[in-house]
């Protein structure tokens, strides 16, 4: 048992606060916008959510739907998205495979908190969306980072070396930062190894799914039929659907271990905001070519980003294959932090590479879900900067 001073009672925190606090690479606060400054930085559409989802949350409230619903989430919203599910997933996903979340983050932390334990291992293959390592740290769990390969693919070698002591690993496909998508083929070799260590789960942050560029096949880890008892897919409204705010988000996975996912979620988060799940399920009512409409949108921005900064000495990407982020390398003496310092400076807010895993070192993630003459002026004012700093 830990004795306290008395003036020590405040500035302590759990050990869970500490080990997030040391790990965590996220920065502390985005903070507002310099006044003139352009903001490539934000992880959210720059569309405001269509009206017909707002109607129907307005619509909810004057009926009264403010009340609680169950722990589990509506039936009717779980309903719907198991048959989406089963059509991603070419087989039967049921509804008690559903579990409905507080946003995509609530589902990723409830799925590490109740299937991972204190000092198991979990691989993270790099760069990554960040707030994995965090989530991983709260349950006292080791992140064992796996730098992807030059073209972005997975290291299946090293995750091979790694599988027989791991418990878990975890995709964000398509990823943030990299806008890369794991090829089938890949993601079939990764399922390989996956059923020769059975005690592995695979744990999928499927929230850009729906943003795939060039015609690209994307590969849901539903669909790899052979693991199905080892995968948990975890999404989000808040990207497809531009609901950042609305916080919704929902998890898939086998019932046993779906149970306990509701369970640990349910006692953090209590019941979810009823209105919000009824504008969900209009959400779910949209027609796939207006999807297919969005997507094309932030491909064009995409192309702006590409034309822009290939070619342009001390800076070199790949060309992303869907989400809205490019990943850009800067041959510079300073770190990623340092850069993004002096681009802020210039005048374009972007994020540090650093975030995003040990491999981020020298890179910077831009984000281009804004307007197209916003991200023009943005990556013109970058150009400027970055040839200041080779």
């Amino acid at each position: 048992m830990t004795t306290y001073r008395l003036n020590e009672v405040t500035a302590v925190g759990s050990d869970a606060a500490e080990r997030i606090a040391k790990a965590s690479r996220r920065p502390s606060s985005l903070g507002a916008t310099p006044t003139g400054a352009i903001a490539l930085s934000m992880g959210e559409p720059d569309s405001g959510t269509p009206d017909r989802i707002v109607e129907a949350a307005v619509e909810a409230l004057r009926n009264g739907r403010t009340r609680y619903t169950k722990l589990t989430g509506a039936p009717e919203l779980q309903s719907a998205l198991a048959v989406k599910m089963s059509a991603k997933a070419e087989r039967v996903v049921s509804p008690d495979q559903i579990v409905i979340t507080h946003g995509g983050s609530a589902g990723l932390a409830a799925t590490i908190l109740a299937v991972i334990n204190p000092g198991d291992r979990v691989l993270i293959p790099e760069p990554t969306y960040s707030l994995y390592a965090d989530h991983l740290a709260m349950a006292g769990a080791e992140a064992v980072w796996i730098p992807n390969k030059p073209d972005g693919s997975l290291d299946l070698r090293r995750i091979q070396a790694e599988s027989a002591v791991a418990r878990m690993i975890i995709l964000c496909n398509p990823g943030n930062p990299s806008g890369r998508i794991y090829g089938v083929e890949e993601l079939r070799s990764l399922a390989g190894i996956m059923e020769a260590n059975p005690h592995m789960l695979l744990l999928s942050d499927e929230a850009y799914s729906d943003i795939v560029f060039d015609g690209a096949k994307f590969l849901s880890v539903l669909e790899l039929e052979a693991i199905a008892d080892q995968v948990i897919l975890c999404s989000t409204f808040s990207k497809t659907y531009a609901m950042t705010g609305w916080r919704l988000g929902y998890v898939v996975a086998p019932a046993v271990l779906a149970d306990k996912i509701n369970l640990v979620h349910r006692s953090i988060n209590g019941a979810l905001n009823t209105f919000v799940q009824d504008a969900a399920l209009e959400a779910l009512e949209t027609d796939p070519a207006t999807l297919e409409k969005l997507a094309l949108s932030y491909q064009l921005r995409r192309d702006i980003v590409v034309d822009l900064l290939s070619g342009e000495p001390g800076i070199s990407l790949l060309t992303p294959q869907g989400a809205f982020y490019a990943w850009v390398r800067i041959d510079s003496s300073l770190s990623s932090d340092e850069m993004t310092a002096r681009f802020a400076e210039g005048g374009v807010i972007v994020r540090s590479g650093s975030e995003y895993g040990p491999s981020g070192e020298g890179y910077i993630r831009i984000s281009f879900a804004t307007d197209s003459d916003s991200l023009k002026e943005g990556l013109r004012r970058f150009v400027d900067v970055v040839r200041s700093l080779v």
